[in-house]
């Protein structure tokens, strides 16, 4: 199984419905430890993406996810318009002139893109963030993709569910980056909105693989 660019595109598509979809949950989520601004923030940001689908078909898989990123980031507010900006750029980069992907591609999408996330908000494991999510999902990869050879649709099945796994892993995390942060032992007992969107957007691809 490889993924093909137009399956790429049919991804990002994807992900602009599911942040529609969603918006209000991601609000929901943010109004209890955020700006309350998040769902608004993903929903907008991929509709923007999704407004230049037609003309990033031309490109390869590198160059369409660099402008998704760059997109994202020129219309993306708060925290997450930089972190998702620079995970989907740091996946182009590392994606250059490719035409399709295979599992091994895939786990360098994966892992340049949490690269960026890194970068950009130097998080640590168990901060309460996007991150939580995606450090155990490139470990499920890593493990998953050699022990069935390197089959892509079981490993990102087994990512998706370990994902899932790392968002609600969130609730009791005591949040130790961005506003979350300000309150303290009260950020306990909420699911990190970023986590979740990160989620989303994992789910997706493998949605998007499965139809």
């Amino acid at each position: 199984m490889v993924v093909t660019k137009k399956q790429i595109i049919a991804w990002l598509d994807r992900i602009a419905m599911v942040m529609k979809e969603n918006r209000e949950y991601l609000i929901e989520l943010d109004s209890a430890i955020g700006d309350a601004d998040h769902g608004i923030n993903m929903s907008r940001g991929f509709s923007k993406v999704q407004e230049k689908l037609p003309e990033l078909s031309q490109g390869d898989i590198g160059t369409i996810l660099k402008t998704t990123g760059m997109t994202l980031m020129s219309s993306v507010g708060g925290a997450s318009g930089p972190l998702y900006g620079t995970f989907f750029m740091r996946c182009g980069m590392a994606l250059a002139a490719k035409e399709e992907l295979d599992c091994k591609d895939v786990l360098a999408l994966f892992k340049a893109g949490s690269e960026g996330i890194l970068q950009r908000g130097k998080p640590n494991l168990g901060d309460k963030t996007m991150y939580d999510v995606w450090a155990p999902v490139i470990a499920c990869f890593e493990t998953t993709s050699q022990e069935n050879d390197q089959d892509l649709a079981a490993t990102l099945s087994a990512c998706v569910e370990e994902a899932e796994a790392a968002m609600k892993a969130t609730i009791p995390m005591l949040a130790k980056k961005g506003r979350a942060s300000y309150l303290g032992e009260r950020s306990i007992g909420h699911q990190d909105p970023g986590a979740t969107s990160s989620y989303l957007i994992l789910k997706a691809l493998w949605e998007t693989l499965d139809a």
